[in-house]
Order: C-alpha cells, then structure tokens, then sequence
C-alpha cells in the first residue's frame, strides 16, 4: 500500500486532532498520584475526549476494550485499563488517541508515580531523548532507516534497548497507515520520506533486552520477556519542506513526566 502524502486540509484536520490529544494528555499528568487506577486514567481520558466533542480511538479498535492504552513498568505498550493500583515508584505510559471529524491524532508519555529508582528514571530519559533525536531526523528526501538508526545508536549507547516488534505508523483518516516507522536501523536506508507525510515516532525502550511478549489471555498486553521495565513517548508529526512540524507539541510542560525531568537535571 503506497504512502499517501497529506493536503493542506487534511494537515489541519490532524492537526486539531492532534492538539487535542496532546490537551488530554496533558490533563491525564494533572491528575496521575499513587493509588489511582488505571481504570480512573481511561475514565478521565473518556470523559476528556467526549466533552470536546471527539472519540477515544482506541475504544473498540479491533476489539480493545479502553479509551486509553496504560503500560505500567514492564508493560511496553498496549495495557488495558483496568484495576491495578499505580504505587510509588512506578512508571506508567498512557496514550491517548484522539478521533475528531474525519482525523486521528496519536500521542504518548511515560510518567514517574512518586520518586522513581535510578534504573526508570533512566530508562525513561533516554526514551524522551530517543524520540526528540528521530525527530530532528526528519526531513524531505532523507530515509526512514535514519530515524531509526539515530534512535537505536542513542539508546543502545545509553545501555537500553529498542524494541522490534512495535513501531510507528502514518495516520490520518485511519488511526493506522504506511508508512512503518522502524526506531532501528541504519541510515540511508528504508523508504524516502516526502513532505506531506503524517506518521507518529513512538521508541518503545526497555531497560533490559528488546524480546517482547503478548499476554496469552488478552491478547492485548505487551510486556518484556525479562521483566525489565520500558518506556515510550510518541508524537505525530507531518514532513514540510524544511523539516517537519510536531502536531501533538504540548503548550507547556508535562506534569510528573517533563517537570520531573527538569527537577532530575538540576
């Protein structure tokens, strides 16, 4: 299936998708505090998502049961909501999707609940530092591979590793489209990328081996063969001429995820 480049219409109406998605996860840090549900954060995220007069994508995609996909430590992606209590200590990736006239606008975090081991926080840092190097990758003409490839030299320099199993994808009217976005590889290789392109960047990292494995009773839940604790953060982006533009970008910083990061800097 060929790789459709977006108009200018279509780009604005991800756009505004995607703010919104970016708002909502911004809310989700608001709220986050030890001894909350995971099934509290999918409400908040539902409720969120209708009072702006959109649909969570997630709910009933393909049969997942949530509004919102919660991974807690060594969960890599896909967690369903449910009654698990977050406790202090622990990291928890919540992405939110969002479907509003016709578009889909897709975005994730990872947050520290209360003071995170010196393993998380950086596991979850060299995550957030993995996603803003494959970004600044992007320009027209360049190749997918060099995403990956800048992603997979960071991480694996910082000690982590890449998972394989999972990677980006484009997006618009469907919540999933070409291309595949791989956050490994090497450089000068996979498909060109051509302004008007729309895909998410979302490294899944884990602090231990990159092996992933699928819960046999959910179908849904990915965790780390090893047990070692992952992080993801996810952004939607669309390729302009001169680069390319970051359509989930936050209008400030993310509460218990960004703020956090900035207290562990000093």
């Amino acid at each position: 299936m060929t790789v459709e480049l977006k108009s200018q219409k279509e780009i604005e109406g991800i756009r505004v998708s995607c703010q919104m998605a970016a708002e909502t996860l911004l809310l989700v840090g608001e709220k986050l505090r030890a001894g909350m549900t995971t099934d509290e954060i999918d409400k908040i995220v539902h409720e969120d998502t209708i009072r702006r007069g959109a649909y969570p994508s997630p709910l009933n995609y393909k049969g997942f049961p949530k509004s919102v996909c919660t991974s807690i430590n060594d969960v890599v992606c896909h967690g369903i909501p449910g009654g698990e209590v977050l406790k202090n200590g622990d990291i928890v990736n919540v992405d939110v999707t969002t479907f509003y006239k016709g578009f889909h606008g897709d975005t994730s975090a990872t947050f520290f609940i209360g003071t995170p081991s010196a393993e998380a926080k950086h596991c979850v840092e060299t995550c957030r530092k993995a996603l803003d190097l494959g970004i600044a990758e992007v320009r027209d003409g360049g190749r997918l591979g060099d995403i990956g490839a800048a992603i997979q030299e960071y991480v694996e320099a910082q000690g982590c590793s890449v998972v394989r199993d999972f990677v980006g994808h484009g997006i618009g009217r469907r919540f999933h489209e070409p291309p595949q976005v791989k956050h490994y590889g090497k450089r000068g290789t996979g498909d060109r990328i051509r302004a008007g392109m729309v895909f998410t960047i979302e490294p899944m990292v884990n602090a231990g081996g990159f092996e992933v494995e699928i819960d046999p009773k959910d179908k849904w839940t990915v965790r780390t063969v090893d047990g070692s604790i992952s992080a993801q953060f996810e952004h939607t982006i669309v390729v302009t001429k001169s680069g390319c533009e970051v359509l989930t970008r936050r209008d400030r910083p993310l509460k218990l995820s960004e703020t956090f990061a900035s207290v562990l800097a000093v």
